[in-house]
């Protein structure tokens, strides 16, 4: 256990502070749930008026946990009256802290999106993102070579590591384009609905600095490829919920793709609408080369609730045994779960 922990430990030092290291984004596993995480012309893109908050827990079984969350709200301001196409604006805040380090990145941004109509059914909308991020250590916390007298660890003894901040803060600047599709109703008397959307989108543009020494590292411009549908299966209850992220940064690249097969279990009336819908859905996503993702989602009304868990079959299952990262995710969505509606300009 000893050996399988320090293994953990000094790849997770190397991975963050090795100057040669090229620095990667953190990621959520129900990408579904955090749009403006995938691309920030996602603002407005389905929904009239969308609010989430996602948190991550991961690798608990061997260190101090990696926590990770973020809020995100964004909206639409002119689609009452819009006749050729609207305006969104959004909010997105993350944080997260890694290990015993507290390796901290705080970030605060704003979106804003124009979608236009290109026909009954689709969209294509373009956005901009922009704010400035805090990365921090606690270098107190940490345990370094020159500190062992040969026999154990003597917090006495100094470090021998360079005097540097514990904190830089820096702009960031991201865009992004989306295409989105809208056809037919979600109601289990037709449930021929087919919603797709799928973007590109780039993050940090401006490649800030990004390291603790003052180097000349850089945190490398992300390249993010989405797609999410909902494919109604016509005259039944159960819908198909497919999608995959894929992305590249530096020499890092990830793909995750999966589907979730929802079930409906009450309908909102046509009519009063004094009935709210509900569904529940359960998924399996892979990561190549890291997790299978095991997730579930109840919707009722403007409100989902989703769980999912990474079991980690990567080479870091010889110190985490498989065990991966907890997620949990709540959104509020305006309109409510199904929209009786049958194209995009509704």
């Amino acid at each position: 256990m000893k050996n399988k922990y320090t293994f953990f430990v000094l790849f997770v030092l190397y991975s963050l502070l090795c100057t040669n290291t090229e620095a990667q984004d953190v990621h959520f596993s129900q990408f579904w749930m955090a749009p403006l995480a995938q691309n920030p012309a996602a603002a407005g893109a389905t929904k009239d008026m969308q609010a989430v908050i996602n948190y991550k827990d991961q690798w608990s079984s061997v260190a101090s946990p990696y926590k990770t969350y973020d809020i995100s709200f964004d909206m639409r301001v002119n689609k009452k009256n819009a006749k050729n196409g609207y305006l969104a604006v959004g909010a997105y805040i993350f944080n997260d802290k890694a290990g015993d380090g507290q390796i901290g990145t705080f970030q605060g941004n704003f979106a804003l999106a124009y979608h236009v109509f290109l026909n009954k059914h689709n969209t294509l909308g373009a956005g901009i993102m922009g704010g400035f991020a805090q990365r921090s250590i606690n270098f107190n916390s940490l345990e370094w070579a020159n500190q062992y007298d040969g026999t154990a660890y003597n917090s006495s003894l100094p470090s021998k590591e360079p005097q540097v901040n514990n904190s830089i803060t820096y702009p960031d600047a991201s865009a992004g384009i989306i295409w989105t599709y809208n056809k037919k109703e979600g109601y289990i008397s037709g449930n021929d609905r087919l919603s797709v959307d799928a973007g590109i989108a780039v993050y940090h543009l401006n490649t800030p600095a990004y390291s603790f020494y003052h180097t000349s590292e850089k945190l490398d411009m992300k390249f993010v490829v989405h797609g999410n549908a909902l494919v109604g299966i016509k005259n039944s209850n159960i819908s198909l919920v497919p999608g995959f992220l894929y992305y590249i940064q530096g020499s890092s690249q990830q793909l995750e793709i999966g589907s979730m097969v929802r079930y409906t279990i009450s309908e909102e009336s046509k009519y009063t609408g004094f009935i709210n819908s509900s569904a529940f859905s359960l998924g399996l996503h892979y990561r190549n080369n890291d997790a299978l993702i095991a997730s579930m989602l109840y919707e009722k009304g403007p409100i989902a609730v989703g769980l999912s868990y990474d079991v980690n079959i990567s080479g870091l299952k010889t110190a985490s045994n498989g065990r991966g990262g907890f997620e949990i995710s709540l959104r509020y969505v305006s309109p409510k779960l199904f929209a009786y509606k049958s194209h995009a300009r509704l």
